[in-house]
C-alpha cells in the first residue's frame, strides 16, 4: 500500500470541503452565524438534554437491530455492537460521500469475526429499510397534512416494499439451488447475509421503526425550537435531511446537503427559505454534536465480544 488517498477518495474529500466552505460562506452572508447561533440559549436546558438522551436512545435501539440480527455471533457482545454502532454513525455523520459505511464490515470484522460475505449484504439491507422507512413516514407526514398528496399516496402504496422484497428473496434464493456457476455463488453468498426467516425479518423491522421514529421526533421537535411549524412539516424536513444522505455527493460532515435536504422538505410547506434554512443548520449541529458525543462516550466500551476475546 502507497498510503495515499486514491482517486474516487481524493474527489469526494475535494467536494465535500467545497460544499462544506459554500455552506459556510452562505451562512455567514444571509443569516450570520451569531444571529443564527443566538437562539440555543433561549432553549430550556431540560429538554435539550431530555432530546440527547432520546437520541442516544435510537442509538442504541440501532445497536439492538445489528446485536440481534447477527445473533447468535454477537450474543454475549452488546457492549462492543453498541460501540461500534456508534463509531460507524460518527463516520457516516463526518466522512464525504458515505465514504463513512466502509467501516461498518470492519468493525464487524474486528469485533465478532464476522465476514464481509455476511456483514456487507446485511449493512446493504438495514440501508434499503432506514431509506423505505424514512420515505414512507414522510409520505404519512404529507398525507396529515393534505399536502402534495400524490406524493403521500405513493408512499403508502410502497409501504409493503420490504415484504415483497423479502418473499422474493426466496424464490430466488430456490432458483439458484438449482443452477451452478460462478454468478450464482456470488448471488448465493450475497442471499446468506439476508434475512432467511420472517420473524427475523419482522423484528429487523420492527427495531428499524422504533429507532427513526424516536430521532426524527426529536429532530422534528428541534426543528420547531427555532421555526414555529406543525408537526407535519417538520417530521418531513427530518426525512429530507436524513434522505439527503443516500445523494452521491454530500459535504464533508454532510454540510450543505443535508441542510439543502432539511430546506427543500420545509419550503414544500411554505416555510419562508431564510427560517429554514436557520433551523435545518442548528438541526444539523444537533445532529453531528449527538452523535460525538455518543461516540465519546461508546469508545468507554469494550471493542470486542467475550467469544472473539477468547480467540
Amino acid at each position: 500500500m502507497t498510503g495515499k488517498p486514491r482517486g474516487g477518495t481524493a474527489w469526494r474529500w475535494v467536494l465535500g470541503s467545497l460544499l462544506l466552505l459554500a455552506l459556510a460562506w452562505w451562512v455567514h452572508r444571509s443569516l450570520g452565524w451569531r444571529n443564527l447561533l443566538q437562539p440555543w440559549g433561549q432553549l430550556p436546558p431540560g429538554e435539550l438534554a431530555g432530546a440527547l438522551f432520546l437520541v442516544a436512545g435510537s442509538y442504541a435501539v440501532r445497536a439492538v437491530r445489528v446485536w440481534r440480527y447477527f445473533w447468535p455471533d454477537t450474543r454475549q457482545g452488546y457492549r462492543a455492537t453498541l460501540r461500534l454502532t456508534l463509531i460507524h454513525n460518527l463516520l457516516n455523520n463526518l466522512l464525504p460521500a458515505r465514504t463513512g459505511e466502509a467501516s461498518f464490515p470492519l468493525l464487524m470484522k474486528g469485533a465478532f469475526q464476522i465476514p464481509l460475505s455476511r456483514s456487507l449484504p446485511a449493512l446493504l439491507y438495514f440501508r434499503f429499510l432506514d431509506l423505505h422507512f424514512l420515505l414512507t413516514l414522510a409520505g404519512v407526514s404529507v398525507l396529515a397534512g393534505a399536502a402534495a398528496g400524490g406524493w403521500g399516496a405513493l408512499a403508502l402504496l410502497l409501504a409493503p416494499l420490504p415484504w415483497w422484497a423479502f418473499r422474493l428473496q426466496g424464490r430466488l434464493a430456490s432458483r439458484l439451488e438449482k443452477r451452478e456457476g460462478k454468478i450464482r455463488d456470488q448471488l448465493s453468498n450475497a442471499l446468506a447475509g439476508l434475512p432467511s426467516r420472517s420473524s427475523v425479518f419482522w423484528e429487523t423491522w420492527g427495531w428499524t421503526a422504533l429507532n427513526w421514529g424516536a430521532k426524527l421526533l426529536v429532530y422534528a421537535w428541534i426543528l420547531r425550537a427555532f421555526f414555529p411549524m406543525p408537526m407535519a412539516p417538520a417530521l418531513v424536513g427530518s426525512a429530507t435531511g436524513e434522505l439527503s444522505s443516500v445523494l452521491p455527493v454530500h459535504g464533508v460532515a454532510g454540510a450543505g446537503t443535508y441542510e439543502a435536504g432539511v430546506v427543500a422538505g420545509l419550503v414544500l410547506w411554505g416555510v419562508p427559505p431564510r427560517d429554514a434554512l436557520q433551523a435545518a443548520v442548528n438541526l444539523h449541529l444537533f445532529v453531528l454534536g449527538a452523535s460525538a458525543l455518543c461516540a465519546a462516550l461508546g469508545l468507554l466500551l469494550p471493542a470486542r465480544g467475550p467469544a472473539t476475546r477468547r480467540r
